[in-house]
């Protein structure tokens, strides 16, 4: 089973009990049925490039997401935790700040970057951002830091890895595209990560998907 985390090890045990007890199901067939599942994607979804430490994508975009999802990664790793997120435009402004704290007092280093700004300024949401972690504890440009283009914090994080540490890309999961001002824009956080994970380990791997962030 590639399903990662506590709350998916209690949901399978949820379907193992309905199914053997609620339908009868023979236990060894039910197991198995578990066993092959082969996760939810952007759902705490491993990203493996042969490197010697675990990335990984989730799709984690509300202060309580991004804590569980970090408690997870503690779970995981005897290592540090580097997360990167980013907070929507046009959205819950309090949660920026909520999620900066949770990310700075639960994981080692923190990456704010973009995600969805829409017709805000990316600038002035990660000020706001930036302005929570420095509050909490967080000192930039060693615990937290502050990358506009999403490519550019994820190629960070992975370049910040050492053996035995987890990197996680929080918020965007499965999710396709990115919007910044009223224009979609084709992204990928896997993708994102095995261009990543490419550049650092020098093989093949897909490019970088292009964020107007990078003009």
């Amino acid at each position: 089973c590639r399903l990662v985390g506590n709350f998916n090890v209690s949901n399978c045990l949820a379907a193992l009990a309905a199914t053997v007890v609620g339908l009868g199901i023979d236990p060894q067939i039910a197991a198995r049925g578990i066993a092959s599942l082969p996760g939810v994607p952007g759902r705490m979804e491993v990203v493996d490039m042969g490197q010697d430490f675990t990335a990984i994508v989730d799709f984690a975009h509300t202060p309580n997401a991004l804590a569980r999802a970090l408690e997870t990664a503690r779970e995981l790793t005897n290592g540090r935790v580097i997360a990167v997120f980013g907070s929507a435009g046009l959205r819950d402004r309090e949660k920026r700040r909520m999620m900066a704290e949770v990310s700075v007092r639960m994981a080692d280093v923190t990456i704010l970057t973009a995600e969805d700004p829409r017709t805000e300024s990316l600038e002035a949401i990660l000020a706001e951002m930036g302005a929570a972690a420095a509050s909490s504890g967080g000192v930039e440009g060693d615990t937290f830091f502050r990358i506009a283009d999403r490519g550019e914090a994820i190629r960070k994080a992975v370049q910040l890895a050492q053996p035995g540490d987890l990197v996680m890309a929080c918020g965007k999961g499965h999710e396709q595209s990115m919007c910044f001002g009223t224009q979609e824009y084709s992204w990928d956080d896997r993708t994102a990560m095995r261009a990543a994970l490419a550049e650092r380990l020098r093989v093949s791997g897909p490019a970088m998907p292009f964020l107007p962030t990078q003009e």
